[in-house]
């Protein structure tokens, strides 16, 4: 039988993961910690962009602020 809830879960995780900016920025968090400042910068991204991605990174359980 099927788990819903750990089928569910796994599919975020996945999706999550799917977006290489997102694998990106869980490297660099790996290594160090960082502020949405300093992720923004090699992304060329605007803060609202990173704090984007951060959120869906922490949503899926990979990333606690």
């Amino acid at each position: 039988m099927v788990n819903y809830e750990a089928t569910q879960r796994l599919n975020l995780v996945f999706h999550t993961l799917a977006d290489p900016t997102r694998r990106e920025i869980l490297y660099l968090i790996a290594n160090k910690p960082y502020t949405v400042s300093e992720l923004a910068k090699p992304f060329d991204m605007s803060l609202a962009a990173i704090s984007k991605h951060l959120n869906v990174l922490e949503k899926a359980g990979l990333l606690y602020r």
